[in-house]
């Protein structure tokens, strides 16, 4: 089931890490939902004449496990997305372990938002992810 955490139930500092190997059913199943058919992830032999070497996992479907992780893990389904910022500082070829960890960065009472934040990094130690998002909670309900 989903989690529904209220926002007066977050605290500053929260975090999770989870674990992930990108997989080349990741990405196929990615680039067929969305059309992203940029040769740097399909082509191999194009791919290959990059400076990567080799093909490369789609980086907003490695972004967007930042946020499962997040509403499925650490804040729940109850706050909306209002602002998503991601920096690709590396390289995730298939194959990749990605270790992720997402917390709860700041927390704003006057307009019920959270900052999270997020990096990610592969076997090696190198990050190749840093985010950052606004999350909007609904008012509480007037009591009745």
């Amino acid at each position: 089931m989903y989690q529904t955490k209220s926002f007066d139930d977050l605290e500053v500092g929260e975090k999770v890490t989870i674990s992930k190997t990108i997989t080349e059913a990741d990405g196929a199943l990615y680039i067929a939902a969305t059309g992203d058919f940029g040769p740097v992830h399909v082509d191999e032999v194009y791919a290959g004449a990059t400076r990567f070497g080799k093909r490369l996992a789609p980086g907003i479907m490695v972004a967007g496990l930042c946020t499962s992780i997040l509403t499925s893990e650490l804040v729940g389904v109850v706050g909306i997305s209002i602002e998503d910022r991601f920096w690709f500082t590396g390289p995730v070829v298939y194959g990749d372990t990605i270790t992720f960890e997402v917390w709860i960065a700041e927390k704003h009472e006057e307009n019920r938002t959270i900052i999270w934040q997020a990096s990610a990094r592969n076997t090696d130690g190198l990050e190749v992810l840093k985010a950052e998002a606004t999350l909007k909670f609904p008012r509480r309900k007037p009591a009745a």
